[in-house]
């Protein structure tokens, strides 16, 4: 596409016509962030090629972060776009799929030839397909339940990139070569990409709400896991993941049980409206 014809869409994008005002600052702050997290996940190549592999971790670790900022902050500032979302979604594919994937590639997987490289591959591929399925479904004409919004189809990108660094981060802690191995780099990555393409409901995080009795006890763990974050990070970082995985039967189950609700309660709006429809009440 030739910078022609992309500068209207950019000026419709930003509100305004091209010489009489620009862009608020406040709409620039989220795309701002998205940038900074793909310049994070961009370092993070770079350190791996260097062989700075906990350099590299953290790059992505920076990118989440980034990431997990940007769309909040649309949303707060009331500055959600489409082209942030399309901007949002290139950087995702490129910060937890193709760096994680040469990271662990560079640390491990090149021992492993050209079977290595196939996982390798095979890891941003179902990335792609997984972000690709999240923006269609952000278009579908029907939209789907409000209580949807709790949850994700399947492990989301950030998420799923963490969850396949964990053999590498403890290979950081403990002296034993097992962790790094490509065999067990490569099995966790295929599982882990696995996740990432199936329909496997996980909580999204973005809607909870914390009763107020438990808000205190929650202030105590998050407390405990910053100080195990900062006495043994790389420890605290590949806990924090078997946490993770450990909640998705949960979720799972949470998933099951609001969809059976949704179910009985529209067979409950069917039968009152044929009750309406032939004059009797439901309940004689």
């Amino acid at each position: 596409m030739s910078g022609e014809s992309m500068e209207p869409v950019m000026d419709r994008e930003f509100g305004g016509r091209r010489g009489l005002r620009g862009p608020s600052i406040n709409r620039l702050i989220p795309n701002v962030l998205t940038l900074a997290a793909l310049c994070s996940g961009l370092t993070a190549i770079r350190f791996a090629l260097q062989g700075e592999m906990k350099l590299a971790v953290i790059a992505i670790i920076v990118a989440a972060i980034f990431d997990a900022l940007d769309g909040r902050v649309a949303r707060r500032l009331g500055v959600a776009s489409q082209f942030g979302a399309e901007l949002d979604s290139l950087s995702d594919f490129l910060c937890f799929g193709v760096s994680p994937a040469l990271v662990l590639y560079l640390a491990s997987l090149k021992d492993a030839g050209a079977i290595g490289w196939v996982v390798t591959l095979m890891f941003p591929m179902c990335s792609a397909l997984r972000l690709a399925r999240f923006n269609t479904a952000l278009l579908s004409d029907t939209p789907p339940p409000a209580w949807t919004g709790s949850y994700f189809t399947g492990v989301p990108a950030p998420a799923g990139a963490l969850l396949a660094l964990v053999p590498l981060t403890m290979s950081f802690e403990i002296e034993a070569s097992w962790p790094r191995h490509a065999l067990v780099v490569g099995l966790v990555m295929v599982l882990v990409a696995g996740m990432m393409v199936s329909r496997i409901p996980t909580f999204s995080f973005k809607k909870g709400r914390i009763p107020r009795h438990l808000v205190l006890p929650s202030l105590l763990l998050a407390a405990l896991v910053m100080g195990v974050l900062a006495s043994s990070p790389w420890i605290g970082l590949s806990l924090l993941g078997l946490v993770y995985l450990s909640l998705l039967p949960f979720s799972l189950l949470a998933h099951r049980r609001q969809m059976l609700r949704d179910r009985e309660a529209g067979q409950g709006d069917v039968v009152t409206l044929r009750a309406v429809d032939s004059g009797s009440s439901p309940h004689e």
